[in-house]
């Protein structure tokens, strides 16, 4: 059985460090002392309704389980170097939140945090809405689903990343990426994708401004682009999609097929276009 602590506050550093088997419970972690670190090198935790103020709150910890606990923008840099972790119905406002942790699994939260994942791997995140730049950055084998998240340079030099049902507002976005999956999305933002590896888009709404340029491998399956201009150029494609104010410049080689309203553009292009477009 673990051991219970409630209704307590925590301000000193490391006031509950390196404990196992516990559970933290109507806990506040603030205070003029402003300690860091105070659950650090801990194993097993289940952290119910806390709020903490504290900057480094969960270092090293292996087995964590956190519900409707808010973590304030004074808690910087709360989740790093972790294993296994679980957050549920959880506010998050801290920034450079999960960083070189394996294992995260986000349910209904809401996350407002620049950096919010960095160098991370196995993340599952449901039901979630999450805003802040440079979010997966270098972070492998992610799946989001039912989801909404807002921000500048995201996913860059990620992999394995699967986004389903989920809207993105995001610019300069997945650049560098490489077998990211992603259905039933609408995406808005500016230079998507570009250098990317293996990227797929399937049942897709997109808005961008001149998006999956220098592609390897970029497939698009029933799609849909609205006020794309400039897209595809130096890429290799294959796509399909509903076009409405779409412009199609330079691609590399490959096969657009393409339906409604689209203008091709193939001048002053530094490589011979070896790419097929068709009006399906």
């Amino acid at each position: 059985m673990n051991k219970v602590i409630k209704d307590q506050t925590f301000e000193e550093e490391r006031s509950l460090y390196n404990l196992k088997n516990i559970e933290v419970s109507k806990c506040i972690f603030a205070g003029e002392k402003d300690g860091e670190s105070p659950l650090k090198e801990c194993e097993n935790v289940i952290v119910k309704n806390c709020d903490f103020s504290l900057r480094y709150a969960l270092w090293h910890t292996n087995l964590l389980q956190v519900e409707k606990s808010r973590f304030s923008n004074l808690c910087r840099a709360p989740f790093w170097y972790n294993k296994v972790i679980d957050f549920k119905e959880c506010t998050i406002e801290s920034v450079k939140c999960f960083r070189e942790s394996n294992v995260i699994n986000i349910n209904s939260c809401t996350i407002n945090s620049d950096e919010p994942f960095v160098r991370c791997n196995s993340i599952n995140i449901n039901n979630s809405f999450m805003s802040g730049n440079n979010g997966f950055n270098n972070c492998k084998d992610v799946v989001i689903s039912n989801s909404k998240y807002e921000g500048k340079y995201s996913f860059q030099y990620c992999k394995n990343v699967s986004i389903n049902n989920s809207t993105l507002d995001i610019k300069d976005a997945f650049w560098h990426s490489n077998n990211v999956v992603i259905k039933n999305c609408n995406i808005t933002g500016s230079y998507i994708g570009w250098y990317s590896n293996n990227l797929i888009l399937i049942d897709c709404t997109i808005e961008s401004i001149q998006p999956f340029c220098y592609c390897k491998n970029l497939k698009l399956i029933n799609c849909r682009l609205n006020n794309c201009n400039d897209a595809f150029e130096y890429s290799d494609v294959k796509a399909q999609f509903m076009g409405e104010n779409v412009t199609i410049k330079n691609p590399l080689k490959g096969l657009i097929e393409y339906s409604g309203n689209a203008r091709i553009i193939n001048s002053d292009s530094k490589y011979k276009c070896r790419c097929k477009i068709v009006k399906i």
